[in-house]
């Protein structure tokens, strides 16, 4: 018995020795960069945002186009590249795969200010998407391996500013660099630093020791995705939060998306006075509330773990009043924005709390891939229906409302699924402490 005590106690000592994140540095250096990496798949993303109407403009675009563009279309490729990626990730190097995701969604939002054609921009969105497929995933699984459970969703959610920082940037550059040098440009100065950053991730980031952490044993085996689909839909409390979560997207991307063609359309906003407002609002506030949530989750999930799903149906509760009630029935452009950042701040306060609550009910070979399959839910259902879904109901609303058929669009579409999303996460708190106890090593 002393001696294999000995020898686990030793064996653990040479997995410390070897973990390239023992030092807190190291941890930190590696979320930092991850969530720069993260910052850069929004900025691209977003890009499209600012510019949309410039593009619909110069390409004679309706907003059903530019509503597959920035929603279905993409989605469609996003999430469909994600699960195989995902699969990869869970049995390969994590870090190599972002390094190659990184370089290929840079490169095509590049080449996105060469199109000349709706079909030709549509393929390079796609490319986009497919690239981007491979970031979040693997991203999640090695910050699961760098920090222990009881910090994990402040780390998740720490990398989840990424998503607030890049919409900062995106809709900062994107508005001023299409206000002097048109969109086109805006396209190739965003995309090609991305390029670069790929190389600094490939020759500056470890890979993470699968289980460290949490001492458990590693299968060699990994799951198929049938597998993991198969546990995850085993679980209630997973049913319900990917519902929770993919109503919140919906609603989060359909504000994203169509925010600056709503302000454009209906106040007249120029675009580099706009671009700046949104990124203070939606990209500062978004970073403040998503890491804070996540923080607070953590805290209060130590006490009773129900606090991980608690949190995101308290911010869609506070979030509905300013979207339903004030921001859409605004008549100043100011005072709009103003009532807009309390639902900012809150619009991603569900993410970190949720993946790191599905990362505790997989195995440890399972991550990346249980990411990949919440993501593949909330983004379309979120990503592809919502911004899509706006659009559509915007063209069907032209004919009565004119001008303002995007603002009644939003005003119908995004309160609804904020309410939707804070009934799952309600329900889903009711059964996340049995499906955690029963999580498989």
């Amino acid at each position: 018995m002393t001696d294999a005590v000995t020898s686990e106690a030793s064996e653990a000592g040479q997995n410390n020795n070897a973990n390239p994140y023992r030092s807190s540095r190291a941890a930190y250096y590696a979320l930092g960069t991850l969530t720069v990496v993260y910052s850069f798949n929004f900025i691209d993303r977003q890009l499209l945002a600012i510019l949309q109407e410039s593009i619909k403009a110069e390409l004679l675009l309706s907003d059903a186009q530019l509503g597959l563009l920035t929603g279905f279309a993409f989605a469609v490729f996003y999430v469909t590249a994600g699960l195989p990626i995902a699969s990869w990730a869970d049995r390969s190097n994590r870090r190599n795969i972002v390094s190659l995701s990184l370089f290929v969604w840079s490169f095509m939002t590049a080449i996105s200010g060469f199109a000349q054609n709706y079909w030709q921009l549509l393929l390079a969105r796609i490319g986009v998407g497919v690239g981007e497929a491979g970031g979040s995933p693997p991203s999640h699984s090695m910050i699961s391996d760098i920090f222990p459970p009881e910090s994990r969703a402040g780390a998740l959610g720490f990398y989840s500013t990424g998503i607030s920082f890049g919409i900062l940037f995106g809709f900062l550059f994107g508005g001023w660099l299409n206000e002097f040098f048109g969109w086109r440009v805006a396209f190739l100065v965003v995309g090609l630093p991305g390029i670069l950053l790929a190389l600094l991730v490939r020759f500056t980031l470890a890979e993470p020791i699968r289980g460290l952490n949490e001492q458990r044993e590693v299968s060699e085996q990994s799951a198929s995705i049938g597998a993991v689909i198969s546990l995850l839909w085993q679980r209630r409390s997973f049913r319900h939060m990917a519902m929770g979560a993919a109503m919140n997207a919906f609603a989060g991307y359909s504000v994203a998306n169509w925010v600056a063609s709503y302000m454009i359309r209906s106040y007249q906003m120029p675009t580099g006075e706009l671009g700046t407002w949104l990124a203070l609002i939606i990209g500062v506030g978004g970073a403040i509330g998503v890491f804070g949530c996540g923080v607070v989750a953590d805290r209060l999930g130590r006490r009773d773990r129900r606090w991980y799903m608690w949190m995101p149906a308290m911010a869609c509760a506070i979030a509905v009043p300013f979207q339903f009630g004030v921001y859409y029935f605004a008549t100043d452009p100011y005072f709009a924005l103003t009532m807009a950042i309390v639902p900012a701040v809150l619009s991603n306060a569900y993410l970190a709390a949720t993946i790191a609550t599905v990362h505790g009910l997989v195995g440890l070979r399972m991550r990346a891939l249980s990411s990949a399959i919440l993501f593949f839910i909330l983004n379309i259902i979120g990503l592809g229906a919502g911004p899509s879904s706006v659009g559509l109901l915007s063209d069907l609303l032209q004919p009565t409302y004119g001008i303002e058929s995007l603002r009644y669009a939003l005003l119908l579409l995004v309160p609804l699924a904020l309410v939707w999303s804070g009934i799952h996460y309600v329900i889903a708190a009711r059964y996340v402490r049995e499906d955690l106890a029963a999580a498989p090593d």
